[in-house]
């Protein structure tokens, strides 16, 4: 019996050479090209990998299936980030996209995404009906098969990308700016982007490499120690943008070498987009980001949103409302006036044309986001258990196990995705297992780094016994 796949939060993700080969992704693309033709008369898809090994093998594997269905194929020649082949579909006419990518994965993982029309995630129903019809068998002989064919048309989508930032950011006005920035693309699929883009600033990890150093290109600061150095080091850097494996999720340094999460840059791009460019919009965030997005949402007037974690639930929103900024925890954001997609390159070019427009540092204009929602830490830590002990702490969540964290007592529990303990309006823990991973996640926020992490670790104390 063939193993049963499955699409996470964000696409199906597997350990090259155990479940992700090339016959379960071409079973996958089976039925995806079903799907896609059963859905449109004259279906495309944009398709392209990422940096990860064998991204141009499975590519060409997906496109054998395709070219065999009779479905045009719009093709990415090299390595290019999820944002790119989403913002193809939307220009190309596209049916579909699909990227071959594990994003923020460990490097032994692969992936495969399915991107909409509308260039952001494919709505999770429609997901759930191509997964539902994947095949025990994709019954193909691919070694006859070929991706030369008239139905194969390669498309330069990394030169589409780097045209439409250039036509929506005032480049001129950062280089200008007298600013010094640094971008680590993580050895993603960001690198050669950036370069285009704002070729005279400080790069790291932009090259091509495969393993990514042994390194989960997640852009988080445990994961950018040699960012975070190189800031300390240089003494002169006043703002770090740093790219994951497929560049749809951001993370960002303040001149000292400060880590700043999504939290704060969700807050960030509110506030610039809302007070500096009189933008109006929707907001809405993941259930595991900070409350305060709400207080900021309010002082500017605007309609705010919870939702479950992953990406598709904010950009179904982002398809159907009038959204101004998306985003959720874990560094995937969107904004207006881009495709309901995340996309790490595209919000740091926004908090570095903030930063250039307005002339002023990044802990200026947080300073300016603490003065509405007020001052506040975050941090997130993986828990890496047993699957009997990761079973057993959801389920003492589902039951109210779980009063007291050490000192705090909880006041009220959040269960929209996961668990999200209140202890009172400035401090929280939440538990939920990824989506993603084998792992249990905990988030913790308060009014000092010093306490998110005693609250952490109390957390851990309490549940893992």
């Amino acid at each position: 019996m063939a193993d049963k796949i499955k699409f996470g939060t964000d696409g199906w993700r597997a350990i090259i050479a155990e479940e992700y080969t090339v016959d379960n992704v071409a079973r996958v693309s089976v039925a995806t090209a079903k799907w896609v033709k059963g859905n449109f008369k004259k279906p495309v898809i944009v398709i392209g990998h990422d940096c990860r090994f064998a991204g141009d093998l499975f590519v060409e594997t997906a496109v054998k299936v395709f070219v065999h269905a009779g479905v045009k194929v719009k093709l990415a020649k090299g390595f290019v980030s999820t944002p790119m082949v989403s913002l193809g579909a939307v220009k190309l006419g596209a049916s579909l996209g699909v990227v071959i990518t594990a994003s923020h994965n460990p490097p032994s993982y692969n992936g495969f995404k399915l991107k909409s029309h509308h260039g952001g995630p494919l709505s999770p129903g429609k997901v759930q009906e191509i997964e539902d019809i994947i095949p025990n068998e994709h019954g193909l002989n691919l070694k006859a098969l070929s991706v030369e064919s008239d139905l194969v048309e390669i498309v330069d989508l990394e030169s589409m990308y780097v045209d439409h930032a250039r036509a929506n950011f005032d480049l001129d006005a950062i280089e200008k700016s007298g600013l010094k920035l640094a971008y680590d693309a993580m050895y993603g699929a960001g690198q050669r982007a950036m370069k285009l883009l704002l070729p005279n600033i400080e790069f790291l990890h932009c090259d091509y490499n495969p393993s990514f150093m042994g390194q989960a290109p997640e852009p988080i600061a445990k994961n950018l120690q040699e960012l975070e150095s190189f800031i300390k080091q240089r003494g002169d850097i006043d703002c770090a943008l740093a790219t994951d494996g497929d560049a749809d999720r951001i993370g960002l340094y303040n001149g000292s070498g400060e880590f700043i999460d999504s939290h704060h840059i969700i807050l960030l791009l509110v506030h610039y987009l809302a007070k500096y460019k009189g933008l109006t919009g929707k907001v809405a965030t993941a259930f595991s980001t900070t409350p305060r997005v709400a207080v900021m949402a309010d002082h500017y007037n605007l309609p705010h949103e919870v939702v479950k974690i992953g990406f598709k639930y904010i950009a179904d929103i982002m398809v159907e409302e009038d959204v101004l900024v998306g985003g959720e925890e874990s560094g995937g954001i969107a904004t207006k006036g881009h495709i309901p997609e995340r996309d790490g390159i595209w919000m740091g070019l926004i908090i570095w044309e903030f930063m250039a427009k307005s002339g002023k540092t990044l802990d200026d204009l947080i300073a300016e986001v603490y003065e509405i929602v007020g001052a506040f830490k975050f941090e997130r830590s993986d828990l890496h258990i047993t699957e009997e002990l990761k079973v057993r702490i959801i389920e003492n969540c589902k039951s109210g196990v779980y009063k007291q964290f050490g000192e705090y007592t909880v006041d009220h529990v959040g269960t929209l995705d996961g668990f999200k303990f209140f202890f009172d309006s400035d401090r929280w823990v939440m538990i939920r297992p990824s989506g993603t991973e084998p792992v249990l996640r905990t988030y913790a926020e308060a009014p000092t780094m010093d306490e998110v992490r005693h609250i952490l670790k109390v957390t851990e104390e309490t549940i893992c016994v």
